[in-house]
């Protein structure tokens, strides 16, 4: 689903299957070639829980950003960036990288990883998208 702000040559992406904003942002936005997403942590979107291991948390959080890629005709090919937010770095570096390549193909996206203090979750990221039609 995507609400149009034609004047400004960008508009919202938002899907009801990736979880709702708690603040005052959207979920994504276009803008011209590209898709930019909040940042999206490990809800589950219908039950609201949340995964104990970071593999399970970054399950849960790409599965989440594919769904808002899917409501502007996108996927996780199309990725150029990642920014990802870790609880502890040190101690979940490795799994979180594990499932990370899982999801993504070669030539992967450019990545940032940096360690920040999360809201009660291990990961979360944000990416830049390439749109391939306008």
């Amino acid at each position: 689903m995507t609400s149009d702000n034609s004047r400004s040559g960008r508009h919202a992406v938002t899907t009801a299957t990736a979880p709702a904003p708690i603040g005052g942002y959207s979920q994504g936005i276009a803008a011209g070639p590209y898709l930019f997403t909040s940042g999206f942590g490990p809800q589950d979107p219908v039950t609201g829980e949340l995964g104990e291991t970071i593999e399970e948390q970054t399950h849960q959080v790409l599965a989440n950003l594919s769904a808002l890629l899917a409501a502007d005709g996108l996927t996780l090919d199309d990725v150029v960036k990642a920014t990802v937010h870790l609880q502890d770095v040190h101690r979940d570096f490795a799994g979180f990288d594990e499932v990370y390549r899982e999801h993504f193909a070669d030539p992967r996206p450019v990545r940032t990883t940096v360690g920040s203090e999360l809201m009660g979750i291990l990961v979360e990221i944000d990416v830049v998208a390439l749109r391939r039609t306008i």
